[in-house]
């Protein structure tokens, strides 16, 4: 039996049962070590959260789905000219592999690698190509050129790749349209002294395998009383990347989606309300899109998603990003202030697994709380900077946004995507540029 308290909350007095007040840290500690996708810990992570859906009395299901991975056995690079060295490097996965034993290259770099960077300069095939970073465009030029690798740099002048917090990363299908290049990251430091020195041959090794890993959603239902044939998608990502614990990103999240599960499962809403914790968000989105690819049928019916990434740090700010029309940004500014929580909110496409749905006609509203203190997709992203009155708080306003709209007679909202939204997409999704080019 859990203890009572009374409470002032946004706007009003209420009684609080502590056991409540701490469920969704309790979960929140529970996955905070690393998830990476396809991997035994995200497998694990995803039996936590089943586990924690039945024991609140719940049923729940995963959804499997298959993801690109790779296994790099050799990564090297070395300075041949003019002087000789080893330089620390990870191999991009997904992109490639360079002859047995490796192979001498010409050395350039192309800062933002655009057209203006490679004035005069034809073929590249024996070039490795260095760019302040690897966007789309600079990619798509590169494959254009033929160039033989490409090189980018993490951190800042005085990082190690371990100080920067580099880890491996893979090259997303919208790139590999255009073919693949094998890829190498190094520390900013190197690059600077590369650069500064004058280096003009290097010599590469990169062997890896490609292969499927399986990936999973933690799916669970909860039927509407009134109108369970209108429904509204409830998302959260639970893997991580490979450095930290990802406690912010995103075990406060799927905590937070745990919590509101928790309370919808004692107070059925008149609308269907079908909760996704997403499996590989990280690097591609794959758990969204698998879940909408497999349940194209019930697409009319979702009216809306409501999407969690990173809450309950305790300081900050609240964010939410609207990925839909200016009508439903005002309704949530109103809402907002109707509770009287103060948060930004933004018409924007948010990075997560919301825009998946956004992008099939689902407007999305993002729930987020960001603060300089708390970091992500590094090392130092573990339980410390987040609080268990905080990631209450985060997750009690979502129940009370979910319920006003769960619970109404006739939708207060605008459920469409207007097109200067799509175009947003367009350019999210890269297809903007996939359609000049093609």
């Amino acid at each position: 039996m859990g203890v009572k308290i009374k409470k002032s909350g946004e706007n009003c007095k209420e009684e609080i049962d502590m056991d409540n007040h701490a469920y969704a840290y309790s979960v929140l500690e529970k996955l905070s070590f690393c998830r990476v996708a396809g991997t035994e810990d995200e497998k694990k992570a995803a039996q936590l959260l089943l586990a924690e859906i039945e024991a609140v009395g719940g049923s729940g299901e995963w959804m499997e789905f298959p993801i690109p991975a790779c296994t790099v056995t050799q990564e090297r690079m070395r300075i041949v000219s003019p002087y000789a060295r080893e330089v620390e490097t990870i191999g991009y996965g997904r992109s490639g592999v360079l002859p047995e034993g490796g192979k001498t290259l010409k050395f350039y770099y192309a800062e933002r690698g655009a057209a203006e960077d490679y004035v005069g300069m034809g073929d590249l095939s024996d070039t490795a190509v260095m760019v302040n970073s690897i966007s789309f465009d600079a990619y798509r030029l590169l494959c254009e050129k033929h160039a033989a690798a490409f090189i980018v740099m993490r951190g800042l002048h005085y990082d190690t790749l371990k100080t920067a917090d580099a880890y491996r990363r893979n090259l997303s299908d919208e790139k590999l349209q255009f073919g693949r290049i094998p890829g190498f990251m190094i520390s900013a430091k190197d690059a600077t002294e590369m650069v500064r020195d004058g280096v003009d041959r290097v010599h590469l090794t990169l062997v890896q395998n490609e292969f499927e890993a399986t990936s999973r959603n933690v799916l669970a239902v909860i039927p509407g009383t009134e109108y369970p044939e209108e429904s509204i998608a409830l998302t959260a990502h639970y893997d991580s990347v490979p450095v930290g614990k990802g406690a912010h990103d995103n075990a406060s999240g799927a905590a937070a989606l745990m919590h509101i599960y928790r309370h919808f499962l004692k107070n059925p809403p008149k609308r269907t309300l079908r909760f996704i914790w997403c499996g590989a968000e990280e690097g591609g989105l794959f758990g969204s899109q698998a879940y909408i690819k497999r349940n194209k049928a019930l697409l009319p019916q979702i009216r809306l998603c409501f999407n969690f990434d990173m809450c309950g740090t305790t300081l900050g700010e609240n964010h939410i990003s609207v990925t839909g029309g200016e009508a439903l940004k005002h309704f949530t500014e109103q809402f907002c202030r109707e509770v009287g929580r103060s948060s930004v909110v933004r018409v924007r496409v948010q990075s997560s697994d919301s825009a998946v749905f956004a992008d099939h006609g689902v407007p999305a509203i993002a729930i987020s709380r960001y603060a300089d203190s708390a970091d992500y997709h590094v090392h130092s992203d573990v339980l410390f900077p987040l609080g268990a009155e905080q990631l209450y708080r985060d997750a009690e306003f979502a129940v009370r946004y979910i319920a006003r709209v769960a619970n109404a007679i006739v939708l207060p909202l605008d459920t469409t995507i207007p097109e200067d939204m799509k175009k947003e997409l367009d350019k999210y999704f890269d297809r903007d540029k996939t359609k000049s080019n093609g």
